[in-house]
């Protein structure tokens, strides 16, 4: 039997400003949603849009190239990884969350446009 990788490839846009956070040993990490969407007509013929949102993580240098150079709106690729974690919150319920931990980003949009 041959192993699965956990591995996924998107391509989308930023729904927000990377949002960056420095720990004391120097790491760096950086947060941000992407939104990916596809184009299919519906069952009448209408053209339908539909749009996932997805958790980015990324850290180090991946990390770094996204907090200088990535802003809302810019398109983007990435690779990566599902993790699911959990955490319980004051009052003891469970929560969820999945999120691609990317490791590496390639920056779609023309050299010097701007989608902001």
């Amino acid at each position: 039997m041959t192993s699965l990788k956990n591995s996924v490839r998107l391509i989308g846009h930023l729904g927000i400003d990377p949002e960056t956070t420095t720990f004391d040993n120097g790491k760096m990490k950086v947060r941000f949603s992407l939104a990916t969407s596809e184009n299919y007509r519906n069952a009448n013929g209408e053209r339908v849009q539909e749009t996932q949102w997805h958790n980015i993580v990324a850290w180090g240098g991946t990390a770094k190239v996204a907090a200088d150079y990535l802003k809302k709106g810019k398109e983007i690729a990435l690779e990566g990884k599902l993790v699911t974690r959990s955490w319980e919150d004051k009052e003891g319920q469970k929560h969820y969350i999945t999120e691609i931990v990317a490791n590496q980003i390639l920056m779609l949009d023309k050299k010097g446009s701007d989608n902001s």
